[in-house]
């Protein structure tokens, strides 16, 4: 594979969305699938930038450059600090779609039996990259559905400018969030439909890479 000294970009883990100074919305991405690709790409001579918001993982190669954030404006901005420098931008961090409109500045007590939170849209990140992404560089997005999995990655594949992605279905069994396995399909932008068999996360970054490395070869000699 051919990454020496190629400058690549990954989020990872979760976003947490604060609701007040002691608690926050977020999801269950550990995001050991990002660190997989981070740790591969650095060793196979790549410029790694991580991206990463909240977890329990530390990065295995010390050359990569670890950016930690918590909300999804933060990892918005960090993204669009790096991205213009960059070769390659593969986004496997699961942000959240939503934030409180407000963040209260005490704990909220308990009073009623119920509480009521607006929530607002955070900014896309995958399609806010995919906006200003050149012909030069390259962008892997990532897909995590329970239904239509299909459809709904080949929409968000060519909604999002990506030229490829990766979509795991939490339907299948030992794949997704906390498992050390997981079970992709890549749809690109060609139209074209490759599947993998459940394998370790570290595993699935080397299927990953591989696909990215020919994918990009192939784009070069068109």
């Amino acid at each position: 594979m051919d990454f020496k000294g190629k400058k690549v970009l990954i989020t990872a883990g979760p976003t947490q969305e604060p609701i007040d100074p002691v608690r926050y919305i977020s999801n269950h991405s550990s995001g050991k699938m990002g660190f997989a690709l981070a740790n591969y790409l650095a060793d196979k001579g790549a410029v790694v930038t991580l991206v990463c918001g909240p977890t329990q993982i530390d990065t295995q190669n010390e050359s990569i450059n670890s950016v930690n954030v918590l909300t999804a404006q933060e990892m918005y901005d960090a993204c669009h600090q790096y991205f213009r420098a960059t070769d390659i931008a593969i986004l496997a961090a699961a942000v959240a779609d939503y934030t409180p409109k407000y963040v209260a500045d005490q704990k909220i007590k308990k009073k009623d039996n119920e509480l009521s939170i607006e929530l607002v849209k955070t900014k896309d990140i995958l399609k806010s990259l995919g906006t200003i992404k050149t012909e030069q560089q390259t962008i892997v997005g990532f897909a995590l559905e329970t239904n239509n999995e299909i459809e709904n990655a080949t929409r968000k594949l060519h909604q999002k400018n990506c030229d490829f992605i990766v979509l795991n279905s939490l339907a299948d069994p030992n794949a997704g969030f906390g498992h050390e396995t997981n079970k992709i399909t890549i749809l690109n932008k060609f139209s074209e439909q490759t599947s993998f068999n459940l394998k370790s996360k570290s595993e699935v970054a080397v299927d990953i890479c591989d696909y990215l490395d020919k994918f990009i070869k192939r784009n070069k000699a068109l």
